[in-house]
């Protein structure tokens, strides 16, 4: 039987956290949501767990160094984008905080991101990705899980 099954797309999320502030990135001519602050962030490339697949964005992105010991697990979302192709619709976004760390964060990939500034919580800037600020929220506010873009 040839029968072809759902799928789901994963990202991890970097939720690194300084003083009471949040390290965000303002996208830059990736196609989504550009001009708008999201986390360094990535989607799991196959054969790595979330955090493995954080390890690896964390370096590639912010070119700094994180230990999955010092990794914590806060929010997870199942999330919908209407926009995109009925086959890559669904989301599953991890969002991982990390707290210690080893370097200091710079921009590794100016091509896609034309900024990387520390945020305070209460105060993220107005453009702020929608579901990344949704989960913030959640994050505050200890909620584990959330759903994002559904109708």
């Amino acid at each position: 039987m040839n029968r072809r099954r759902f799928k789901i797309v994963p990202a991890s999320y970097l939720v690194l956290e300084k003083n009471g502030k949040i390290l965000l990135l303002r996208r830059f001519n990736t196609g989504f949501q550009d001009g708008k602050y999201g986390l360094v962030s990535g989607h799991l490339d196959g054969n790595e767990t979330f955090k493995q697949c954080m390890i690896r964005e964390t370096r590639e992105e912010a070119g700094i160094t994180v230990k999955k010991e010092d990794m914590e697990i806060v929010h997870a979302m199942h999330r919908c984008e209407m926009f995109n192709e009925i086959g890559l619709r669904e989301r599953i976004d991890i969002f991982i905080r990390v707290t210690k760390w080893e370097g200091e964060p710079k921009n590794m990939e100016p091509d896609k991101c034309d900024d990387l500034s520390w945020f305070s919580l209460g105060n993220l800037p107005e453009n702020t990705i929608p579901y990344i600020r949704f989960a913030l929220g959640c994050i505050n506010k200890n909620i584990f899980y959330s759903e994002f873009g559904w109708r």
